[in-house]
């Protein structure tokens, strides 16, 4: 059964067409995810199925009596309620039920006879009707929804206008859930979960026996919640009957199926140009008109064709740059015993950590569990109440917030990325054009940038920077699908190390190595990506530590310090293989230049290969010194 149907959708702002003749059905237990590049109308799309904004052309049709409930829909109530007063609005009329049970109830001890008879019949009725709109099972629906969705006690004693705007949100969602609306529409709905609370939502989800279409950037969300992707493009919807990650590949197939038609029709047409050519200088060198003939019925044939658009499969992405950075010592951060507390809260106690060159740490953590503050600290933004943070030699760190702030938003983005490096304004250019600010978008001022062009010009810039050690707060907050694709492929090509918060667990699953949550004020290590931690987790593995494992303790450093005197000159030695390291490098890196440049000469490719055999076992000798000295 087709519980919405969106028919030849077209939506101008202003002058500009936002999208054209757009349809699509939304059928009864559909779960459907609904993607596109940022600004292509996705959003817009739920507003117009819920009323809130109109389109010039097309229309939308919905079952008759069939409820609808949109997430990011924030309606205003009274300025004295409750969050419990907004959740408990699900149930308006069992409340409205239960307070006409209670009436009858007080009636029944007054009446007698065929009165009394009447009136129980009426309670009988009323009975009836509260069970079927569950409201025996109100208190225990309620509790599941809000402890899922991490909504406190004290929370819900709070006014709803107290709220943050991401707690309103979680409250709304609530409250439209308890609704049980049979199509729901949600726009972003992790945005403000933590991971407990999204994995919580997605297992709700997959029972729910509503249609739900939303629309979200996360991927891993995608994948757990949807069974069908619809791509908004600007004068179309393309369906794929599977999740994101299905929809990555089939994406893929398609494209090449069509780039096939396409080089093959593309081939056709240019035989066919050939031939009328050939027909026209024949009829010409042998007066034929014969041959004039044959082209003309060619070109008509030609005239016939309709012409394929050359597939694209790539969209403009960003680029950063990847040039080579400083290499840093082993340990990049270290961190012992630290502690912070607000107040009376005790945030953080007692942890200790150790980040190596080239790891890729993500530190997870429920909301307010203080992993920003962590970061903070490393950052020397905020200090702790006790413990020690040393950072490692060489290390130049790179810090992108979840919300950039530029100290003068003022200036233009040109302006900006020359005030802040030396380079001509070709130069800067050229670097501003791989994070996709080209021509005129370059003289924007930066106080006009949405959230994710801001993240995206700091990380330009700091990638420019060549920073070896990149700290990073929910950086795919504020990109596309695209855009995290891109970034993620940065990270991982990066050469130096990364720290970074996220809720995205797709990102996570591609960048991360290393996994870090805070429970219970402390830090567990889990020596994998997310799917492992997530594994880990459910099984209770993963001890506390104050230290990863394959390192030494506090005392056992002070131990082999006492016995071995010779340690004294450590730091040295270490700095001076890793020099060495760098010099075999940058050798074997000429070499392999050399290598490509005299690829057809065997005798001097034969002599390269062999210089490069003996730097790279004297590198693996220095490699196998500078572990030997860390241990």
């Amino acid at each position: 059964m087709i519980e919405c149907s969106i028919n030849d959708l077209t939506k101008y702002y202003g002058a500009n067409k936002l999208f054209h003749n757009i349809s699509f059905d939304l059928k009864t237990g559909e779960r459907i995810g609904l993607i596109g590049q940022n600004g292509c109308g996705k959003t817009t799309i739920l507003k117009i199925i819920m009323g809130v904004e109109d389109c010039q052309e097309g229309n939308i049709a919905i079952r008759k009596d069939a409820k609808v409930g949109y997430l990011n829909q924030m309606p205003l109530f009274e300025a004295s309620a409750t969050t419990m007063d907004v959740i408990e609005l699900a149930f308006e009329n069992v409340f409205k039920l239960k307070q006409e049970m209670k009436v009858l109830e007080e009636r029944l001890i007054q009446l007698q006879g065929e009165a009394l008879e009447k009136t129980i019949q009426s309670y009988g009725r009323l009975t009836e009707q509260f069970e079927a709109l569950g409201g025996y099972d109100m208190e225990t629906h309620i509790s599941k929804i809000t402890e899922g969705l991490q909504i406190t006690d004290l929370l819900k004693g709070m006014l709803f206008e107290q709220l943050s705007g991401g707690e309103k949100t979680r409250v709304i969602l609530a409250k439209i859930l308890l609704e049980q609306p049979d199509v729901l529409l949600l726009d972003e709905p992790s945005n403000h979960l933590d991971l407990e609370a999204i994995e919580w939502l997605e297992g709700f989800l997959k029972e729910y026996k509503g249609s739900v279409l939303v629309v979200s950037h996360d991927r891993y969300f995608l994948d757990s919640v949807v069974h069908k992707i619809l791509e908004l493009e600007f004068n179309r919807v393309v369906p794929y009957l599977g999740n994101y990650s299905y929809y990555v590949v089939e994406k893929e197939r398609r494209f090449l199926i069509e780039y096939k038609v396409y080089q093959n029709q593309q081939k056709k047409i240019d035989n066919m140009e050939r031939q009328i050519e050939r027909y026209r200088i024949w009829g010409a060198m042998r007066d034929s008109e014969k041959m004039f003939k044959r082209a003309k019925e060619l070109e008509k044939r030609l005239e016939k064709i309709d012409t394929l658009d050359r597939p694209v499969f790539e969209k403009r992405k960003v680029r950063l740059d990847a040039q080579t950075i400083n290499r840093t010592g082993k340990i990049v951060l270290e961190t012992e015993g630290l502690a912070k507390h607000f107040g009376d809260k005790n945030l953080l106690q007692e942890v200790s950590l150790t980040i190596l060159y080239q790891d890729s740490v993500c530190i997870v953590g429920s909301n307010g569990s203080g992993k920003t503050t962590l970061l903070k600290m490393i950052l020397r933004e905020c200090e702790p109440d006790s413990g020690s943070i040393k950072i490692g030699s060489r290390v130049k760190i790179g810090y992108l917030p979840q919300n950039v702030v530029y100290e003068d938003e003022e200036l233009t983005i040109l302006e900006y990325f020359l005030q802040l490096h030396d380079l001509t304004q070709g130069e800067a250019r050229s670097q501003l054009a791989k994070a996709l600010f080209m021509k005129e978008d370059v003289n924007k001022k930066i106080k006009s940038l949405s959230g994710g062009e801001k993240s995206r010009l700091k990380l330009c810039s700091l990638t420019f920077e060549k920073v070896n050690f990149m700290i990073l707060d929910e950086p795919t907050n504020h990109l596309d699908i695209d855009s995290r694709e891109v970034l993620e492929e940065t990270l991982i090509q990066f050469d130096g190390t990364l720290f970074f918060v996220s809720h995205d667990r797709y990102f996570i699953n591609k960048v991360a190595d290393k996994m870090m949550a805070i429970e219970n004020k402390g830090i567990k290590i889990y020596q994998g990506d997310y799917s492992y931690y997530l594994d880990e987790h459910k099984k209770g593995l993963g001890k506390l530590s104050v230290a990863p494992p394959s390192l030494p303790s506090k005392s056992i450093k002070k131990k082999v310090a006492s016995e071995q005197p010779k340690n004294i000159n450590l730091s040295k030695k270490l700095e001076r293989l890793e020099e060495e390291i760098e010099q075999y490098e940058r050798k074997i890196k000429v070499i392999d230049g050399e290598m490509v440049e005299f690829a057809l000469d065997a005798n001097r490719l034969n002599e390269l290969f062999q210089a490069k055999e003996v730097l790279e076992e004297e590198l693996e000798n220095c490699l196998e010194q500078w572990g030997a000295t860390q241990e």
